[in-house]
């Protein structure tokens, strides 16, 4: 299982890669999002690394909605991720694994909906990280956030095989359109 997810993986990534390289797109946020954002609802973001679909459409939204944006901060690995509040006039520093983070200084909060990135995502919403489980731990911590992948839309594969760990996400977002509750 683990080759065969490590082979997906890689494969996902060059296809993302070429698709975002001659395609691309913008991520729009649909109806069934927009209608979640309001003043007092936290919304978790993300900066896009190389070919990941970039979620600042539907981030710029909520803020304009009033709701609080955060962004992941992890310190390795194996860590936990925390979310630490972010405005535009923040600078961001380097974190590990490529990552770009708010500092670890400003107020902490858990989101009530969770923008996530992934490599693959199945019908049955669920999906493929990067393989260091973040986001899987963070899902497991907070089973009543809304759980949004944000994707291009050739990251959808006929089926992903799961773990007992791997929770599903709630909808999908793509440069075509949003399936699942993200779309109703």
């Amino acid at each position: 299982m683990a080759d065969d997810k490590r082979t997906l993986r890689a494969r996902m990534r060059a296809l993302r890669d070429e698709f975002a390289m001659t395609i691309g797109g913008t991520i729009e946020p649909p109806p069934a999002l927009l209608a979640r954002f309001r003043p007092g609802v936290t919304v978790s973001t993300y900066v896009p690394l190389g070919s990941e679909a970039d979620p600042t459409a539907i981030a710029w939204a909520a803020r304009e909605a009033g709701c609080t944006i955060v962004l992941p901060h992890v310190t390795s690995r194996e860590s936990p991720v925390r979310f630490f509040a972010w405005e535009p006039d923040h600078a961001l520093i380097d974190g590990p694994l490529g990552l770009r983070q708010p500092a670890d200084d400003g107020p902490e909060s858990d989101p009530d909906i969770v923008l996530t990135p992934l490599l693959a995502f199945d019908d049955a919403l669920n999906r493929l990280g990067q393989g260091a489980g973040h986001y899987d731990r963070v899902f497991e911590r907070l089973p009543d956030a809304w759980r949004i992948g944000i994707a291009w839309s050739v990251q959808r594969v006929e089926g992903l095989a799961t773990d007992p760990w791997d929770v599903p996400l709630h909808g999908v977002v793509t440069e075509a359109g949003a399936i699942g509750e993200a779309a109703e």
